[in-house]
């Protein structure tokens, strides 16, 4: 097998040209399975803080509403919404299951940011859910839908245009927003050189 330098000096410009691509494609490869791993290296065991205006306990239905300027943090991840429903299991310690998100609600990771109509995150699959209106900011890069799903154990995020309704009150398989059932739309930041 002949080096890159070799193919040149051989005069092989296209093998040339087309290793040089594959080393390419595989550095940029690399670079986005770094990325992917930034968001799956989120801590889903770490503590849950929470504050907002009003809390209330509904102990017999093992949930606690949150509402007013709700500031949900696990890790680096920050929630902000109107109205959250955390969802609960108590065998000797409380141990949370899913939240529920409703009202504006603002995911944050670092430099990435979801937003959304309602979300879910639900803690035993470490997936979290946004419905309606939905757009994630990467950096400069920007990426509108109608429904958003993030693994965090994979580091995947898939964005769709259909936009159903995933949280508390929210009727399933119903339409949210205005673009339910349309496009994913974005735009891509293009290195200057």
């Amino acid at each position: 097998m002949t080096t890159l330098i070799e193919a040149l000096k051989a005069g092989r410009p296209m093998r040339s040209l087309v290793t040089g691509f594959a080393v390419s494609a595989a550095f940029v490869a690399g670079a986005q399975y770094l990325s992917a791993q930034a968001i799956a290296g989120h801590n889903s065991k770490a503590p849950v803080n929470y504050a907002a205006d009003r809390i209330e306990l509904q102990d017999k239905q093992n949930r606690v509403v949150l509402s007013g300027n709700v500031d949900i943090t696990q890790a680096e991840l920050t929630m902000r919404a109107a109205r959250t429903t955390v969802a609960y299991t108590d065998a000797g310690s409380l141990q949370i299951q899913r939240i529920d998100a409703t009202g504006g609600v603002v995911v944050t990771r670092g430099n990435e940011r979801a937003s959304g109509d309602v979300a879910v995150y639900d803690f035993n699959r470490k997936i979290i859910t946004m419905a309606g209106n939905v757009a994630l900011q990467r950096g400069s890069d920007t990426l509108n839908g109608g429904r958003l799903v993030i693994d965090l154990v994979t580091g995947i995020s898939n964005i769709d245009g259909r936009g159903r309704a995933v949280g508390a009150g929210a009727e399933a398989g119903q339409r949210i927003g205005p673009g339910a059932g349309g496009r994913v739309s974005g735009s891509f930041a293009v290195p200057k050189n």
